[in-house]
């Protein structure tokens, strides 16, 4: 018997991101360079500190990061311009707006300041930087100033082996002084948290942080244009200074941190939170297409074969960068966005390719899966997934039967 709710589904069948409502009440590495880093520590970071107090600075003094003047026409702009302009942030109506995107100018400060690392009053947030900054640089001072031969051996192996393969098809990314600085991250986040320690994955989360607190430090380009796409980026990587990138290595740890800290369970023995996350996204399928269901249960498929990695590193995989960066804004926007939304957008994902997936055997349905055809995707691809996403949330979420397929049988 069908879930009485899924033939509500057909009528949101043109739904778009712009149409809905949000509520925030919803349930809704040693490198030579690395020598002078810990060398200069606390001199380069209070030059970094003193040269942006106000860390709303990088994005909202500078129009170059989007090609528009602060006083652009752009509704979008203009709206997110007030709102970090004001002295004390109200962090839902900033979370309403980024619900929809937040222009690439504004997005480095708008996710330190979702993510909770700077606070929301504007006179707390430069010493706060200066602090947490010089912290983590302390950090790497002590880590790694007796070289390689004092790290832990195994760990540091398996980051140096996967730091090459995150987002292997991005020059940004294979850039060496990029990697060594992703290296250094990965091993301080690990070497501080022994209780769930480093699995793969949390590289592909560290990407994200990385290249958006990496934008606002790139010099200009001609006529102002952005650094858009991760090649641009990756062609300015070495005019940045020390104090530079050790800022944007600091920014990144912290927020990686508290990324980390939401979905602890998820990287802890045997991943439980994954395996949760699956159960509850098959069962939520189970109850929007059941023949769908029932097509991965004749072939042979389970959903772990697939969802594992979409849930270890939050489709980052399925989707290219840009687009990733694009969803994290809606996620840091959803409460529980990188957990229980996630699930919704999986469950998305998958149902998408449904009329596709129901003509395949097991073989190419696995095929399919792990390269689904997202090359092209553009920002509305994305947010026409997020829309399907957050309508099977409103539907399914505060159901008496929620996530429990079972239940509809006994209707």
């Amino acid at each position: 018997m069908a879930d009485p709710a899924a033939h509500v589904i057909a009528g949101f069948a043109n739904v778009s991101l712009s149409s809905l409502h949000w509520s925030h009440t919803s349930d809704a590495c040693i490198h030579p360079e690395q020598a002078g880093l810990c060398a200069t520590a606390n001199g380069s970071l209070a030059q970094t500190a003193a040269a942006g107090t106000d860390a709303v600075g990088l994005e909202a003094a500078s129009s170059r990061s989007s090609g528009q003047s602060n006083g652009s026409d752009d509704p979008a702009v203009q709206k997110f311009h007030a709102a970090l302009s004001m002295p004390n942030i109200d962090i839902a109506q900033l979370q309403k707006l980024s619900w929809k995107g937040i222009p690439g100018k504004y997005r480095s400060t708008a996710w330190r300041l979702l993510m909770g690392y700077l606070p929301l009053n504007a006179s707390r947030r430069g010493p706060t930087l200066l602090r947490k900054r010089r912290e983590y640089d302390d950090w790497v001072s002590q880590t790694f100033a007796r070289g390689e031969e004092s790290l832990d051996r195994a760990l540091w192996h398996q980051i140096r082996i996967d730091v090459p393969r995150t987002t292997a098809g991005s020059p940004l990314f294979q850039a060496p002084r990029v990697q060594r600085s992703l290296e250094r991250v990965l091993y301080c986040w690990a070497a501080r948290h022994p209780a769930s320690g480093y699995v793969q994955g949390i590289n592909d989360l560290l990407t994200p942080f990385f290249y958006v607190f990496l934008e606002p430090h790139l010099p200009p380009l001609p006529g102002g244009a952005a650094h858009s796409h991760p090649e641009l980026a990756a062609a300015a990587i070495d005019t940045l200074d020390g104090a530079q990138v050790s800022a944007v290595e600091a920014d990144s740890f912290w927020c990686l941190t508290k990324l980390l800290d939401g979905i602890q369970d998820n990287y802890t023995h045997a991943q439980p939170g994954i395996q949760r996350q699956i159960v509850k996204m098959k069962e939520l399928v189970a109850r929007i297409d059941s023949s769908l269901a029932a097509h991965l249960d004749t072939e042979g498929v389970e959903f772990i074969q697939f969802a594992f990695r979409w849930m270890n590193c939050l489709l980052m995989r399925e989707v290219n960068l840009e687009s990733t960066v694009r969803m994290w804004d809606t996620y840091l926007a959803e409460p529980d966005g990188f957990s229980s939304f996630h699930i919704y957008v999986c469950a998305a994902f998958l149902l998408k390719w449904s009329k596709e997936l129901a003509q395949l055997d097991f073989q190419q349905i696995m095929f399919f899966l792990q390269q689904p055809p997202t090359a092209s995707w553009s920002a509305k691809d994305v947010e026409l997934l997020l829309s399907e996403a957050y309508m099977y949330k409103c539907l399914y979420h505060n159901a008496p039967s929620h996530y429990t397929s079972s239940a509809v049988a006994k209707r």
